[in-house]
């Protein structure tokens, strides 16, 4: 059985740049799964070209990442940061800047397209036709299972992203899920045929997130040695439920005042989203409650630094209303740190409930500070969960994804010229 040969990639990702600082705007666990992706596969041998969208002027056409991986920046609409609702009326002028690369080179550049998230899904569709190669696409985040999670006082995502969810999922050769959960979503709330969903679970970079010592991460980072750090990283907006992290430390020491003198509860991230109408909100919120003395807001880290954020942490909380994986439980987890997070999406594949941390239902403050209390008072219980989540972590390697998703662009292109080829399904 004779299997097709994937040589080069192009990847889409119109709304935010892998060269991005994750934490802030829009970028977060795409661009990290985009970036290490891209690396591993240029390891194997497959050449990566990720188109995105400029947002300063001064940005080159064509950056290298590593070698085999470029980063393209097209012009499209306002350099500045545009906000994401207003990006659907630049996908022509992406889509011209993408067909006006490809068109430069002879036919049959690029062998497959794989586009991330649901806006660069429309632009991957009419490339696909237009290029006669297979599309795969990721969603990442979908607007029917957000809308079903809603945080209070969240915006629901619009019908025009649903209808253009629904027309991508119609048109991609391949979707591929980041759990069997996401797929089961995918094929229920989406109607995708079954045969064209393939789960890929994400990764962690076990060679940058490592144990350390605990004692010298809180040094470098100005933590004291014999803290309580409940941690908090990534966007600062409504859906990742940071205000439920802080609720919870105040409930924490309403309970037990002694705490006050130990408790540091850090918040790695900037505002996003819905969050940008309420930059200083953490800040408020954290005045209200009286508890502004133990609040540590940072802005986002490169991961060299957030690795020690993790590190320095007695655990990592993850009180998210919807997540398609979690890779911020994975990187804390790859640390040696436990997790406790929401019993939603991703996160119940990401965290090994009992093992490697918690998980935890609902979004009541008091519930949290019951179940954030025990890393707090339970050491050994607490080191039991820090040797399960190395363990659990060390199953997840980049490597694993990059070769899973060759097996995917293989099949996909495979199908295309009707060469049967098989690939692991769910």
């Amino acid at each position: 059985m004779r299997r097709r040969r994937v040589s080069r990639v192009a990847t889409i990702s119109m709304h935010t740049s892998p060269l991005d600082q994750p934490g802030t705007g829009d970028a977060g666990g795409m661009n990290v799964y985009i970036v290490e992706s891209a690396k591993r596969l240029a390891e194997l041998g497959v050449e990566v070209e990720i188109f995105t969208r400029a947002t300063a002027r001064d940005l080159p056409p064509v950056a290298e990442l590593v070698p085999g991986v470029l980063v393209r920046h097209l012009t499209a609409g306002p350099y500045e940061e545009m906000d994401r609702g207003d990006l659907p009326g630049q996908l022509c002028a992406f889509l011209s800047e993408v067909l006006r690369t490809e068109a430069v080179y002879d036919p049959g550049r690029y062998d497959v397209i794989h586009s991330h998230y649901w806006l660069s899904g429309q632009v991957g569709w009419l490339a696909k036709e237009r290029w006669g190669v297979p599309l795969v696409h990721t969603m990442h985040t979908m607007a029917k299972v957000k809308n079903r999670l809603l945080a209070a006082g969240d915006r629901p995502e619009p019908q025009a992203r649903v209808v253009g969810e629904e027309q991508v999922v119609s048109i991609a050769d391949r979707l591929v899920a980041n759990t069997s959960e996401e797929a089961s979503e995918l094929i229920d709330l989406y109607g995708a045929e079954r045969d064209r969903v393939v789960v890929v679970n994400p990764g962690v970079n076990l060679t940058l997130f490592q144990p350390a010592s605990q004692g010298a991460a809180r040094h470098r980072l100005g933590l004291p040695r014999d803290a309580h750090v409940l941690l908090f990283v990534g966007r600062v907006q409504p859906l990742k439920a940071p205000d439920v992290l802080l609720k919870a430390a105040s409930r924490m020491l309403i309970d037990d005042p002694s705490l006050r003198g130990r408790l540091v509860v850090a918040c790695v991230g900037g505002p996003s989203g819905n969050g940008l109408a309420r930059p200083s909100f953490l800040a408020e919120l954290a005045t209200e409650l009286g508890i502004s003395d133990v609040v540590r807001l940072v802005r986002p880290a490169p991961q060299e630094e957030l690795a020690d954020w993790y590190r320095a942490a007695s655990v990592t909380v993850v009180p998210s209303y919807s997540e398609s994986f979690g890779l911020v439980a994975l990187e804390s987890q790859a640390c040696g740190t436990p997790v406790a997070a929401a019993a939603v999406g991703g996160l119940r594949t990401a965290v090994q409930d009992g093992v490697s941390g918690l998980l935890v239902d609902g979004h009541d403050p008091s519930q949290w500070a019951r179940a954030l209390r025990r890393f707090v008072t339970e050491p050994r219980w607490r080191d039991q969960l820090s040797a399960g989540a190395r363990a659990h972590a060390a199953a997840f390697g980049w490597q694993a994804t990059a070769v899973h998703l060759r097996e995917v662009y293989a099949a996909a292109v495979a199908n295309l010229h009707r060469v049967p080829v098989a690939v692991s399904n769910f």
